[in-house]
């Protein structure tokens, strides 16, 4: 039996800020790995630069590379369309029944979750743990904020960590790229090279995170 955290997102690009909080939740829910789960088409916006899932995850696994925590999962772009949480927890469930899984986000996310697909459901079939930075949000959240009923709410906001991260963002990093900027220590030196080998994020920068 293992205990193992999912962080998804585009990961358009992957940068240091997505490996840090796959470190952070390991350390306070105790994982013994963390999945990185690129998406296939993201259900909340648009894929800024139309970089394709090929490359998006050719620079996860370069990333994860050398991480014993990380592991890389294709089962998004496997299953194709848009990608929703609730999908690809119930596919990772059936997969491997003798595991636990946590679904790992932001505080974004959290503030947001009630609009995902299904959300009640995949709420209460997988539990929720929340990465915050400090002074992100400028007061303490309560259990209204999250529209749920208050005893999920309760035990999403018991789930939130404050922890120190890193400033990274994706749309920062293309923004940089855009206007031939260095984007040394945002992202993993075998990322940075790709991007530049594959002359990705040379036009305009979108807005995805």
């Amino acid at each position: 039996m293992g205990k193992i955290g999912i962080l998804g997102g585009t990961f358009n690009p992957i940068h240091n800020g997505h490996v840090l909080m796959a470190h952070t939740a390991a350390e306070y829910f105790g994982f013994d790995k963390v999945l990185l789960v690129p998406s296939n088409m993201p259900p909340h916006k648009e894929l800024a630069f139309g970089v394709s899932a090929e490359h998006r995850l050719a620079m996860v696994r370069l990333a994860a590379a050398d991480d014993p925590l990380l592991a890389v999962d294709t089962i998004e772009i496997e299953r194709g369309g848009v990608s929703y949480a609730i999908d690809t927890v119930r596919a990772l469930k059936a997969r491997s029944p003798d595991d636990t899984f946590a679904f790992i986000i932001g505080i974004d996310s959290l503030l947001n979750l009630h609009t995902w697909r299904s959300a009640l459901q995949f709420v209460t079939e997988c539990r929720v743990v929340t990465i915050n930075r400090p002074d992100t949000v400028s007061r303490d959240l309560e259990k209204a904020d999250l529209k749920f009923p208050e005893a999920i709410s309760e035990q999403l906001l018991a789930d939130v960590v404050t922890a120190k991260m890193s400033e990274a963002s994706s749309s920062v990093i293309r923004s940089r790229i855009a206007k031939h900027e260095s984007i040394g220590y945002l992202v993993p030196l075998p990322v940075e090279k790709y991007i530049h080998e594959h002359g990705l994020y040379r036009e305009r920068a979108g807005g995805d995170h």
